[in-house]
């Protein structure tokens, strides 16, 4: 079990993205960035800054941005390219699918102000369905990381890891959680809690949620197995079937639609396993403008929906 703890401290995952990358750009001179006008917002202006050789904004030319970090890599470069989730995998998706997973090219897709936390930019840019449209590449991996920390332990990992990546950030500061630094593993979940009576699987910033479900629960005597899946895919298949086992029901937590994502990956892992799983995430419907906090609130994705949900799950376990 990693330690992980619930404090005050909050941080922006992309102020660990700029971090990451300045030193990634330090370490190995093939790291070239780019950006599609966005660079402030992304914060990849930071790299372009200290790099500015090695940075190109390619202004409001996504689709056109995915060609020339294929480009690019062809070439031997590791090429991060970055912009809003909505436009990085809905509006670049030909590009993605046809020039950087089908010849499985160095280009890590990292992609902020994803999910509804995005706020009062409303529908149009909540990007409730980018993580299903990148699972369904081959040879594409999908990660969603917890927080800055986390942020900066998995980019290097994916520098250094051969193929395209599609990595999901929100917009909103997020709970650090993870008090130190370790060694990212792709395709491996992160045990937080242990427990035997009910899972809680979550992903992205939706693991600190998870976390307040477990002290929200335990006053009842109920002990919640908490799970962070920064890797959507390829999924931890086997911490899945053996939390179906051990606890006889799940629960799965993501900013992102019902479909096609996290909770979509954990029943399929469990196929052949079935237990009552109950998803949290957004109903297949698109959202609106809104502050980040009462958005999550409206669409149920808090801490007490997740513990309700916990019982409820329980409760279809035990027949009750």
């Amino acid at each position: 079990m990693i330690k992980a703890a619930l404090t005050d401290k909050m941080r922006n995952l992309r102020d660990g993205y700029s971090s990451a990358l300045i030193e990634l750009g330090y370490q190995n001179d093939n790291v070239v960035v780019l950006d599609a006008d966005l660079a402030l917002s992304t914060k990849t202006k930071r790299f372009g800054t200290v790099f500015p050789k090695r940075f190109f904004d390619c202004g409001i030319a996504e689709a056109n941005m995915m060609g020339v970090a294929a480009g690019l890599a062809t070439c031997g470069k590791i090429a991060f390219a970055s912009t809003f989730a909505v436009f990085a995998t809905g509006r670049c998706y030909d590009q993605i699918r046809q020039s950087i997973a089908y010849p499985e090219l160095d280009v890590k897709i990292v992609a902020t102000h994803a999910g509804i936390s995005v706020g009062g930019d409303g529908a149009s840019h909540q990007m409730l369905e980018d993580m299903a449209l990148m699972r369904v590449l081959p040879h594409m991996r999908v990660l969603a990381p917890a927080d800055a920390i986390e942020v900066e332990d998995m980019i290097p990992a994916i520098a250094a890891t051969a193929g395209p990546f599609y990595v999901r950030m929100g917009r909103a500061d997020a709970p650090v959680i993870f008090d130190k630094h370790r060694d990212f593993q792709l395709g491996k979940s992160v045990l937080l809690r242990r427990g035997k009576d009910v899972t809680i699987v979550a992903t992205g910033t939706m693991t600190a949620e998870a976390l307040r479900a477990y002290e929200l629960l335990e006053p009842d005597g109920i002990k919640a197995r908490v799970v962070h899946m920064p890797t959507v895919k390829p999924l931890d298949g086997a911490a899945v079937r053996k939390a179906a086992t051990e606890t006889g029901c799940l629960v799965t937590c993501e900013e992102h639609s019902v479909i096609g994502g996290l909770g979509a990956a954990v029943a399929e892992a469990m196929g052949e396993r079935p237990v009552p799983l109950l998803r949290i995430g957004i109903n297949d419907v698109f959202g609106e403008s809104g502050s980040a906090r009462e958005l999550m609130e409206k669409y149920g994705l808090t801490a007490a929906a997740i513990a309700e949900h916990a019982r409820r799950a329980m409760k279809l376990r035990d027949g009750t």
